[in-house]
């Protein structure tokens, strides 16, 4: 695992739950609300999507990029935070 933010750590240290999109690593308060008004208000909704499209990289960090105008960074933290979810708890 490459070197990650302490909000990565976090929030791939435990199980999902009911946290709020914001909690992903690359989503502040800006990006999350864009998402929110889009009905992507969970964490575990954006996940849903991460795994619609079959975990790849490129088409997830297009569409992050597409629904909330997230830059390279910001896409590319999001998609790396939840890789390592899911390589810890799937």
């Amino acid at each position: 695992m490459s070197s990650t933010s302490q909000k990565h750590r976090n929030f791939v240290s435990e199980p999902m739950g009911d946290k709020d999109v914001t909690e992903l690593a690359g989503i502040g308060d800006v990006l999350g609300k864009r998402l929110k008004d889009r009905s992507f208000d969970k964490a575990y909704v954006v996940l849903g999507q991460f795994l619609v499209l079959k975990q790849n990289r490129q088409s997830f960090e297009s569409w992050l990029k597409s629904t909330c105008s997230a830059n390279s960074k910001q896409a590319g933290d999001c998609y790396e935070c939840l890789r390592d979810w899911c390589r810890e708890f799937l």
